[in-house]
């Protein structure tokens, strides 16, 4: 059996029964029943994923990959390719938003090339596992072999074991690649049915021209490619990228061993989508940080009836959404751990 067989023929369901024991620990702390709202949901999302009514505390890592796409060719983006390469090369040097970002919430920063264009030179706080130059041209032929898409898949995979193996138990994932918000509305209108124009928005910040160009191009993508819902791992191969594969690789790992994962935007919700696409039972490992302001965005998250954490119109990528989410659980379970109950408190209980 492969490692992705293996690892999709390990993830269980997560157990809404402990998700209601969390639920009942929290409906005894001195508060109206539900009065935190979304944060006991929270708390008890945790616990279902952890199988344990009251969870530790996590352990957080945030993995970013970066890659680059063929289709950029067609002139889908405002900026010029190599900027994928740039900024990996300034996440090493600890100088984007996902680095002060992650400092601040105390997570653990991976990057990874999973296939940049040009090779960046050795550096010890970036992570090689090169499945080639960028992707090929999605707009005139699968964006990727089979055995590659297949092979991304499993990095993530190997990726989140060795996460899990170091104590990690929260991810959260972010990407860069150039050109992936086309590839991401393009896997998001095959998996969720959603017309093309939809889902297809400005990503860097086409103007009107370039948007007009990034739907063409995805249409051609599909004429060229004629993509099956049905057949997750060939549509990623034709339709996907290596970051975004990758990804989905993560997320899988990560299900299979009971971490949860933070989602930052409409990027790692497609690669969520692709995962869910191939262990439907994987949806209940994933937490929305936020709502993006790309368009594709709401159907992601609607398809994997996940509520965001934030809305702030963040739409820069990189984890940064996740990154910071990722207090809101700790506030979650501190909630959970160190409120009084009416009982200790001596606090009259209204019984509601």
């Amino acid at each position: 059996m492969s490692l992705l067989d293996e690892t999709c023929a390990a993830i269980a369901a997560v157990d809404p029964a402990i998700a209601a024991a969390a639920q009942r620990r929290l409906d005894e702390k001195t508060k109206p029943r539900r009065s935190l709202g979304r944060l006991e949901d929270l708390a008890c999302r945790m616990a279902a994923i952890r199988r344990t009514p009251a969870p530790d505390l996590p352990v957080k890592a945030i993995v970013v990959m970066g890659a680059d796409h063929g289709v950029a060719e067609e002139g889908v983006s405002a900026y010029p390719q190599e900027v994928t390469r740039q900024m990996l090369l300034n996440f090493a040097r600890g100088g984007a938003a996902i680095n002060v970002l992650a400092r601040q919430a105390e997570a653990r920063l991976l990057v990874v090339d999973v296939g940049v264009r040009e090779p960046l030179p050795p550096l010890s706080n970036v992570r090689v596992q090169r499945l080639g130059p960028g992707t090929s041209n999605m707009a005139r032929g699968p964006a990727m072999r089979r055995e590659q898409a297949r092979a991304a898949l499993e990095c993530g995979i190997v990726i989140a074991r060795e996460l899990v193996g170091d104590g990690i138990t929260l991810v959260g994932i972010g990407d860069m690649g150039i050109g992936n918000t086309t590839v991401a509305s393009a896997l998001t209108a095959l998996f969720t049915g959603a017309p093309v124009e939809a889902v297809t928005g400005r990503g860097t910040g086409v103007d009107d021209a370039g948007l007009r160009r990034k739907i063409d191009v995805i249409r051609r993508a599909f004429a060229a490619n004629d993509p099956d819902a049905g057949a997750p791992l060939d549509a990623l191969a034709k339709m996907g990228g290596f970051e975004i594969a990758g990804l989905a690789g993560v997320v899988l790992g990560c299900a299979a061993s009971q971490v949860p994962v933070m989602l930052d935007g409409f990027i790692t919700g497609a690669a969520a989508l692709a995962a869910v696409q191939l262990v439907p039972q994987a949806a209940g490992y994933v937490i929305a940080s936020h709502q993006s302001a790309e368009a594709g965005h709401r159907f992601v998250l609607e398809a994997l009836g996940l509520q965001p954490l934030l809305d702030l119109a963040l739409r820069l990528g990189e984890g940064t959404g996740a990154a910071l989410a990722m207090p809101l659980v700790d506030a979650a379970l501190h909630i959970l751990h160190d409120m009084a109950t009416f009982a200790a408190a001596g606090v009259s209980d209204s019984g509601a």
